[in-house]
């Protein structure tokens, strides 16, 4: 059973994921909660910024290293901040936002629906675990943060579904004719 306040910032993912995609970007928002409040949000704003890296995790990372950063927090101090956060996301986290979660030491993550293309925390790569190593097998990569998915997972592919149903006007035109369907 998924706890209220689980529930509650989940909904508060999925309005992010709503704002995106009324931003004509992919629809996947979260939120980040500390002592049960929302510290961070973040959205999709990959075209917007036309950069690759504007994941919603990556967005509301920005936001509090860039807060406590101003507020004078040493690394480790940063380290102790995200180690008691919580995470909810829309989509499950890709193999860059697991890894960088992983790196952080974020506490955990809430997802909705699982990423089967790039899903970084059990789809495709298992990033939240911690005995992952890196790629050259010689250190740890990370962390690791519990991870659970599935928590309004139907909300977060209707989202989906309907950005890709309506196309994406932002996706490159495509090199070759598309299959006819029969």
């Amino acid at each position: 059973m998924t706890s209220p306040e689980t529930l509650a910032f989940m909904e508060l993912a999925v309005h992010q994921a709503k704002l995106a995609m009324d931003a004509l970007e992919v629809p996947v928002g979260c939120v980040i909660a500390e002592d049960g409040k929302v510290i961070a949000s973040g959205r999709n704003r990959t075209t917007e910024t036309r950069n690759a890296t504007r994941h919603a995790e990556m967005e509301a990372i920005d936001v509090l290293l860039e807060q406590w950063q101003k507020n004078g927090l040493s690394r480790s101090e940063v380290a102790e901040k995200f180690s008691k956060c919580s995470l909810y996301v829309t989509c499950e986290p890709c193999i860059m936002c697991a890894s960088a979660l992983s790196i952080l030491g974020i506490k955990e993550v809430f997802y909705g629906c699982s990423n089967d293309k790039f899903g970084g925390c059990g789809s495709i790569l298992s990033l939240h675990l911690s005995n992952n190593r890196s790629l050259n097998n010689e250190v740890p990569s990370g962390r690791g943060f519990k991870c659970v998915g599935g928590i309004m997972a139907s909300e977060a592919v209707h989202l989906l579904r309907t950005f890709y149903e309506q196309g994406n006007p932002n996706a490159p035109k495509p090199h070759r004719p598309l299959a006819r369907q029969a």
